[in-house]
């Protein structure tokens, strides 16, 4: 059965040639007569019924393409089974579309030739619409043309076209129409005769569309009368097509290869070399190949298909579109999954861009308050230095003024005596002060070493500082070098984007000539079918095979067992009068 991706492609080209203005609305005259043609073709019953109830008529103008497509759906695709020709289906709706979208007349290929390269642009475009040939797929469908028509690849040629073709287009692909313009001007195959180039393709188009693996004149061996005849095979994905000759006219049966089958090679006999044979369930067919070349390449190619047939897989062509696909796929995740990890680097980098400004403030503010502290540490010392100098003067004074007493108290030791005790208290007093004086130098060292503490601390802080700064530098350096990158994307898709604008304009102005010579074409038709009809008139009257309609009679109308009779009371009478003659005469 067929898919419905594989269906939906050759009716979108449909839709989208009816879709004259690219809006993405059909109207829905277009859209029962495209219908119609689908299920006429498609062998399934038309029901105009549903249809008018899908559609009913609104105030909302033409009907839509996602009006369309539950209908397209529900009441055709669903229905369709394998019993109608996709070959015809596919000509329906080429039918439709390659006349409002291909110019013939620079092409260098039949309009035969651009139907097959538009089914091949079907099969191997993406499943995405707009329907685009990816690159890839552009480069496996010339290097298969080039190989059917025996020239060699340029690699070098087409890595240049394609680098041409992406920067002019954001997806690197071509429409159908652009493929066919590609195929049909000889880009990749100067030099190459028109036949040649048409042989090429009919290959390619049997071996992608029709699943032809192999297929040639084989001698074979006749079932009921063992004689031999020159057939043409065609071996497909998992039958053996065998024709009177390669115009495919007269088709003589079918091999169907199952797992149960298998191919053989036989020793020569009976006068003929290269033989081999085809086992099935139910037949066996003995083949003769021409040379043991092509003996070769039809057993391998049985073979092959027999094991895609017991593994219940496609043909190898589709397998590798399918493979090919999937490594497309995977390749567009792993793009998106690495766009959204430099998204996440560079919201991550702001981030810390972020936190590195919130950490140099804070280092600034934490560089101020160390600032004040160190200014007023230094006051503050500053101030204690001064106490204790003054402190100190002080001293010394006492000092010297308490050692001239002592000196004068002890040259007049003998006169003072009575003094005595005086003395002795103030030498207690004395010694109390240098007490003092102690205390206050052991402050003064331990102050020395709070302050080599705090110079410690404060050069372990700048050191901090330093590497901070360091890497506040490296970061800026990264993030400037990433906006010079992103620079220069923006200013390349802005040129992509320009080119692409020119050539919308281009392709606007084409479609505004043809939508012109539309219309002086639909008022020639007009003229001539005015005409025409004026003319086919004027030979009716004079041939005598118009008829003046007359007012009917108005008296009551005579009925028959037939209905309402068609003649008049008069006409009534005479004719009974013709029948009681016609009795009478008969009597006599």
């Amino acid at each position: 059965m067929w898919k419905s991706d594989e269906l939906l492609k050759p009716i979108w080209h449909a839709f989208s040639a009816l879709d004259v203005d690219k809006s993405g609305k059909v109207s829905k005259s277009q859209l029962k007569v495209l219908s119609y043609n689908l299920c006429t073709v498609m062998n399934i019953p038309h029901d105009p019924i549903s249809l008018e109830e899908h559609f009913k008529d609104d105030d909302r103008g033409p009907v839509s393409n996602q009006g369309y497509m539950p209908y397209l759906k529900r009441f055709i695709l669903e229905k369709a089974r394998d019993n109608f020709d996709m070959q015809e289906f596919n000509k329906m709706c080429w039918t439709l579309s390659y006349k409002k979208n291909m110019s013939s007349r620079s092409l260098l290929i039949s309009n035969e030739d651009a139907f097959k390269v538009w089914c091949i642009f079907n099969f191997l475009c993406e499943d995405a619409y707009p329907l685009v040939i990816l690159a890839e797929e552009i480069e496996y469908l010339l290097r298969k043309l080039l190989e059917a028509m025996g020239s060699s690849w340029n690699q070098d040629r087409f890595a240049e076209y394609k680098l041409q073709l992406s920067l002019q287009r954001n997806n690197g692909g071509l429409s159908a129409w652009e493929l066919i313009n590609l195929v049909g001007m000889a880009h990749f195959s100067k030099g190459m005769n028109r036949q040649t180039v048409s042989m090429g393709i009919t290959q390619v188009y049997q071996e992608l569309i029709l699943d032809v693996l192999k297929q040639g004149y084989v001698m074979k061996k006749g079932h009921k009368m063992k004689i031999w005849s020159e057939r043409w095979f065609i071996l497909r994905s998992n039958t053996l097509s065998y024709y009177l000759s390669e115009d495919l006219v007269d088709k003589r049966g079918d091999v169907v290869l199952d797992q149960n089958s298998s191919v053989e090679s036989l020793p020569d006999r009976e006068g003929k070399k290269c033989l081999f044979v085809v086992r099935c369930a139910d037949r066996i067919f003995e083949l003769c190949a021409t040379d043991k070349k092509r003996k070769q390449e039809w057993i391998q190619a049985l073979q092959t298909c027999l094991q895609q047939v017991r593994l219940g897989l496609l043909s190898p062509h589709r397998e590798a579109r399918l493979r090919r696909q999937e490594l497309r796929q995977k390749h567009t995740v792993e793009e998106e999954e690495l766009t959204e990890r430099m998204r996440q680097l560079q919201a991550t980098n702001e981030n810390k861009q972020i936190e590195l400004e919130v950490m140099r403030k804070k280092l600034e503010e934490a560089a101020a308050i160390a600032a004040m502290e160190e200014e007023r540490r230094r006051q503050t010392q500053t101030d204690l230095q001064d106490r204790y100098m003054l402190d100190m003067a002080r001293e010394k004074m006492e000092r010297e003024q308490m050692e001239q007493q002592v000196a004068q108290k002890t040259s007049e030791l003998d006169q003072y005596l009575q003094r005595v005790g005086e003395l002795e208290d103030m030498y207690k007093r004395l010694q109390d002060a240098l007490d003092q004086q102690r205390t206050a130098k052991e402050e003064e060292e331990a102050m020395r070493r709070r302050q080599a503490r705090l110079l410690a601390e404060e050069a372990g802080k700048r050191v901090e500082l330093e590497q901070l700064h360091l890497q506040q530098q490296r970061a800026m350096c990264q993030v400037q070098a990433e906006k010079q990158e992103l620079v220069e994307e923006r200013q390349a898709q802005e040129r992509a984007l320009q080119a692409a604008t020119l050539q919308l304009q281009t392709l606007e102005e084409e479609r505004q000539g043809a939508l012109e010579q539309y219309q002086e074409v639909t008022k020639k038709l007009t003229l001539a079918a005015n005409k025409t009809k004026k003319w086919k008139t004027r030979v009716a009257e004079h041939e005598g095979l118009v008829r003046l309609i007359q007012p009917g009679h108005k008296g009551p109308q005579i009925m028959t067992n037939w209905g309402p009779a068609s003649f008049t009371d008069a006409e009534l009478e005479l004719r009974k009068k013709s029948w009681q003659e016609k009795k009478n005469q008969g009597v006599h």
